[in-house]
């Protein structure tokens, strides 16, 4: 089994973070706000305008891979995100997350999560948040493997009126000094 690490979405990776995104929103287009057809005409000014987002003072952006797969930008397989909530930087969202099929049930979905844990942790965040589609079962699942529960907050899906966004959220320890 392949031993997958993460790598922070910095401007040299743009690219990478473009690719993964995009096939996201191709292959689950129900799990994200966004859709393939509005991000897919994005500038490059547009696309790394985010990659700064993810490097901000309040946000961070991973991308997995694996040395097995050569870190070309075609090999990477999981994207996920977090922000310090601006009002309130002791909570944090998860944001963005996907794992390629080719990878799941490998660990890549919970390696994701640590990392955006740890980077939100170490900035005084206590609560991490996030929004998954009410179908999406296989999310649902590693969420809560990872400790997050549903919190009773609900939201219309804005891309489809059959679905819901359900929050899930999980409180985070602090890092030790």
């Amino acid at each position: 089994m392949p031993l997958f690490r993460l790598e922070k979405i910095t401007p040299p990776l743009a690219d990478a973070f473009k690719t993964i995104r995009l096939r996201a929103l191709k292959e689950d287009p129900t799990a994200f706000g966004s859709t393939y057809a509005r991000e897919s005409a994005f500038t490059k000014t547009e696309w790394l305008n985010r990659v700064e987002n993810f490097n901000s003072p309040r946000g961070i952006g991973y991308l997995a891979t694996s040395d097995e797969l050569h870190a070309s930008i075609q090999n990477f397989c999981g994207v996920a995100g977090g922000f310090l909530d601006e009002d309130d930087p002791a909570k944090a969202l998860l944001v963005a997350m996907w794992v390629a099929p080719e990878a799941r049930r490998a660990g890549v979905g919970s390696l994701l999560i640590r990392g955006v844990e740890s980077w939100v942790a170490g900035r005084g965040a206590r609560l991490l948040r996030l929004r998954v589609t009410s179908n999406n079962d296989p999310a649902i699942e590693l969420y809560c493997r990872n400790n997050f529960s549903m919190t009773g907050l609900t939201e219309p899906y804005p891309n489809d009126p059959s679905l819901f966004e359900y929050e899930m959220a999980k409180p985070l320890l602090q890092p030790q000094n």
